[in-house]
């Protein structure tokens, strides 16, 4: 299949070039032209923008950071709309507000171009080994026709419902992850305060109902002081804006993602926003007065 795809980043560019590795046609674009080099390195095609990138492709990926940057690769100047015809397909894989895949998906509608949303889930190193978890809304037979072309890229597609419920589904999956790094970093805080070897505390754990696989990948980051990111604490920081906006939308209240946002506010003040969101833990850390190692 001759596939587009928008945005070569942290996650991009690995998910391309699965896409590559299973046999498909390529047709890529970025501005970071060093990222569209290495994938035409490996058998890609380079386009000069995303309207070309939909003149040669009746289906583009998009994976870009957040709503306004899918709304200029998709509806902007030299988009992806500007090249497309009646038919094509848009699967949006960026983590972004629902209300926005659903304005978005409006408008493609008007000129006969359908939508996805398919958020992803599991960080840059399962974007490498393509056993991503993939959260899709959109119509059915559209999920049905593009599944394989998904699964090569993940471990897990499902589909979640209409258009918008893919990144509803990511939300949520940000909102328990985010509480889940921070229960972890403050058990293993409280474990050093008292005395106790938090590695040896992880290892007594890991195997019961407190086990996770949260705990498994970020433990062993914090306990190695490891923090190279997998997922930057400032894209979760967008996520958990795009989770709290959606949430107060519809009165459903999320006091534990805005505590979260607020510990990565902190963060965020302290230089650490480029970190893997592990560095919740310097939080703990902070108003404790130990180091978890």
């Amino acid at each position: 299949m001759k596939v587009g795809f928008i945005g070569l980043g942290i996650m991009g560019r690995p998910m391309s070039k699965n896409l590559v590795k299973a046999g498909h046609e390529l047709v890529v674009f970025d501005f970071n032209k060093e990222a569209v080099a290495d994938l035409v390195s490996c058998g890609a095609e380079e386009a000069a923008n995303g309207k070309e990138v939909a003149q040669k492709c009746d289906v583009v990926i998009t994976m870009v950071p957040n709503s306004p940057h899918v709304r200029a690769a998709v509806l902007g100047e030299n988009g992806v709309a500007e090249g497309a015809h009646a038919g094509s397909v848009v699967i949006d894989m960026s983590s972004i507000d629902p209300t926005e895949s659903k304005a978005i998906g409006g408008e493609l509608a008007k000129m006969g171009i359908d939508m996805l949303d398919a958020p992803v889930s599991g960080g840059e190193p399962k974007a490498i080994d393509g056993t991503l978890s993939v959260m899709v809304g959109g119509k059915k037979e559209l999920f049905d026709k593009y599944y394989d072309l998904l699964m090569v890229m993940a471990g897990s597609v499902v589909y979640v419902g209409e258009l918008g419920a893919g990144n509803v589904a990511k939300l949520a999956n940000q909102i328990v992850v985010a509480v889940n790094i921070a229960a972890v970093s403050e058990a293993l805080t409280f474990a050093k305060k008292a005395g106790a070897d938090p590695e040896l505390v992880y290892q007594a754990i890991r195997g019961g109902l407190a086990g996770s696989t949260v705990m498994d990948a970020k433990a062993p980051m914090m306990l190695d002081r490891n923090f190279k990111p997998g997922f930057r604490i400032e894209l979760h920081i967008k996520d958990l804006n795009n989770a709290l906006n959606a949430a107060h939308a519809i009165s459903s209240p999320v006091p534990l993602t805005a505590q979260l946002m607020e510990i990565m506010q902190f963060l965020k003040s302290e230089g650490c926003d480029k970190e893997d969101h592990s560095s919740i833990v310097k939080y703990y850390e902070k108003i404790a007065n130990v180091t978890v190692e």
